[in-house]
């Protein structure tokens, strides 16, 4: 707001002394009472005269005190480089100000005005007696005048001819007015000056220049009021679009120019400029009462797609406002709230036996690159926590990691889940649709578990991901491009499933591009110990026992169970055993009945003879493992040395999360 009333006027006895002057303006004669006042001042009066205002007496007398010489009245310019620089930093208040200096010019035509910034230094000028642009015009400088006068009384001011200190000045027969030019928070900015002959100045001139200041100060406001809202809206992290009433852009901000990839040339043109969209023209046009949150897609000029959350807002004076949303970045902020991140690495799975080495060697192969994985592995085994591995340990590391349960979505609801819908693409959709899970994995990693699971019809769609790298939505026309990496799992023989037409062969080599089966629990056993005491630990830690270890009698227990359910059942049973426990050490006695029982098994004492029919009890996983090596997965030849039919074998391989393709060329 502009400043108080008390803060701006003249004083009173200013105001009743140019009344008395006259409303026609003054006579160019002397005034012999300033005249006779000026030169007691110069000789040392300290007293006023009572024919000199208070303001003018005591601005001589400063003059006096600062050993000013009236008849020196050069005028003191700042640095050239200097006055550059004001002149770049007013360059808006000049511009603002120059158009109202004319205008009030016109009442002025004998006369001159000048405007000066807040430290005296004149910018601007307009008008017969020229004030030289760069010229300080402080009291403290040029001697009482009246730009000097409205800087030290920080008001509005007049100057009288006679009322200035140096004799150049009071010769000129002219007469001033001065006000200040302030900002929204009343700080001066600048003064402006008119100056005019005798019968050109009178009562109302002094209004005219306030009401002039006053005009500069509420545009200068208003332009500040402009910026600021124009820096809210460069800042904002949404796309903004103001359109007038025929469609045309009226106004876009920076994150709007980022989003279309255009520059502020396209002011002025039609929406669908900013880019093609099916929905543009009939919805965000035409959308009189507003539209919250439209999906919709554009196809911008360098042939690239952008996909968006669009919002329309009219705006009373016509027109509308467009707000736009990536939807790149919405999903990115949906994955930091919901944790769609992957947490572990290669270096916090535990394990040193050959079989998990191995695993862990082809994984890292898998995550020095973008190609499609498929884990093997029967259920428990840690088949996620490679998948996060490799996706930690890849260059997609800062992107998403989305995780999806094939197995656990409805068989009529995988399409929409994976790939996303549009609203109105069956009944109960939510308005505006929904990003399916490959849209939230844009930029980094896909985890399919239980891949063997997807149903047929779904298999195609998830074909086109891997081939085109893009997505179509339920009920869309149009497909969008995602940049997902797929790492697939499954403790599915898929290779049977290929051959009973359960699921497509086409998908399959598409999926196992690179392939790697995690061991079974039993056949690492050696890596035993040293997950129940991690286990132990972190459940002593968060039950909050002391419970330290595992006796050597209760560890020969666990290492001789058969663990179905592998390392997920392992955990799950030092859980239970550090809640049972009541020392520092698991005892037998604290471990499940079923352990107790299936470690009385009597253990197989030979080995299996190569070459011959299993027993199939113990060791016939390495033995199966082993014919595949020899034979270099070939199915035939490892049935016909294992003594077993092709179908059969399959059963087998099937149950032990065993995949023929790693023991091939290139693979193992």
């Amino acid at each position: 707001m502009l400043v108080e009333q008390q803060e701006t006027a003249c004083s009173q006895e200013d105001l009743d002394y140019i009344a008395s002057i006259g409303p026609v303006g003054l006579s160019a004669g002397p005034i012999p009472e300033l005249e006779q006042a000026w030169q007691a001042c110069l000789v040392g009066q300290r007293e006023r005269p009572s024919g000199v205002r208070p303001v003018i007496w005591a601005s001589w007398q400063r003059c006096v005190r600062a050993g000013l010489n009236p008849e020196d009245f050069e005028y003191r310019f700042v640095d050239a480089a200097v006055l550059a620089e004001k002149l770049e930093t007013h360059r808006l208040l000049i511009e603002t100000a120059a158009e109202i200096m004319q205008g009030l010019l016109a009442y002025n035509p004998r006369g001159h005005i000048n405007l000066t910034d807040a430290e005296g230094t004149t910018l601007h000028f307009c008008g017969l007696d020229i004030t030289p642009v760069g010229s300080r015009l402080l009291e403290s400088l040029q001697g009482t005048n009246c730009t000097g006068l409205a800087l030290a009384e920080k008001r509005l001011v007049y100057v009288l001819s006679e009322e200035n200190f140096g004799t150049g000045l009071r010769r000129r027969r002219m007469h001033c007015a001065a006000a200040p030019i302030r900002d929204g928070r009343g700080r001066i900015q600048a003064i402006l000056t008119l100056t005019a002959e005798p019968g050109w100045f009178h009562f109302h001139t002094l209004g005219t220049v306030q009401a002039a200041a006053e005009a500069v100060s509420r545009q200068m406001a208003l332009q500040a009021l402009l910026r600021e809202q124009q820096t809210v809206l460069e800042v904002l992290n949404e796309g903004l679009v103001v359109l007038d009433d025929r469609g045309r852009i009226k106004a876009l901000n920076r994150y709007a120019r980022q989003l279309f990839r255009v520059d502020r040339d396209l002011l002025g043109s039609p929406f669908r400029r900013l880019g093609r969209s099916d929905r543009a023209d009939s919805l965000l046009l035409q959308a009189d009462e507003g539209l919250h949150d439209l999906d919709i897609a554009f196809q911008l000029h360098d042939g690239t797609h952008l996909s968006c959350l669009a919002s329309v807002c009219p705006m009373q004076q016509g027109g509308r406002i467009v707000s736009l949303r990536e939807n790149r970045r919405i999903r990115e902020i949906t994955r930091r709230l919901i944790g769609t991140q992957a947490s572990y690495t290669f270096e916090t799975i535990r394990g040193g036996s050959r079989a998990m080495q191995d695993a862990l060697r082809l994984a890292r192969i898998a995550s020095r690159g973008d190609s499609t994985t498929l884990i093997l592995g029967e259920s428990g085994t840690g088949k996620e926590l490679f998948a996060q591995a490799i996706h930690n340990a890849s260059e997609r590391c800062d992107g998403p990691f989305v995780a999806v349960n094939c197995g656990a979505i409805p068989r009529d609801l995988v399409q929409s889940e994976l790939f996303g819908y549009i609203e109105g693409a069956f009944t109960g959709s939510a308005r505006g649709g929904s990003a399916g899970k490959f849209e939230l994995a844009d930029g980094g990693t896909i985890f399919l578990d239980e891949i063997g699971d997807m149903p047929f019809d779904a298999q195609a769609s998830l074909l086109r991901v891997l081939q085109e790298g893009e997505v179509t939505r339920v009920g869309a026309k149009r497909s969008q491009q995602v940049d997902v990496r797929i790492v697939a799992a499954t403790n599915r023989n898929l290779s049977q499933a290929v051959a009973d037409g359960a699921f497509r062969e086409d998908l399959y080599y598409r999926l196992n591009v690179l392939g790697l089966t995690v061991p079974p629990l039993r056949m690492r056993r050696e890596d035993i110990p040293v997950l129940a005491q991690h286990f132990l630990e972190r459940c002593a830690q968060s039950l909050r026992k002391p419970v330290r270890g595992i006796s050597q009698e209760a560890l020969e227990i666990l290492s001789a169970h058969a663990w179905p359910g592998n390392v997920r059942e392992l955990e799950n049973t030092i859980e239970r055993a550090a809640n049972l426990a009541t020392g520092e050490l698991i005892q037998p006695d604290d471990l499940p009945v079923e352990t107790l029982q299936v470690s009385r098994r009597p253990a197989p004492t030979a080995a299996p003879v190569p070459g011959t029919a299993l027993d199939l009890v113990g060791h016939e996983i390495n033995a199966i493992i082993a014919a595949l090596r020899d034979t270099g997965g070939n199915i035939r030849l490892a049935a016909k040395r294992l003594g077993v039919s092709r179908g059969g074998l399959y059963n087998k391989m099937n149950r032990y999360g065993l995949s023929a393709d790693s023991f091939r060329a290139g693979q193992h």
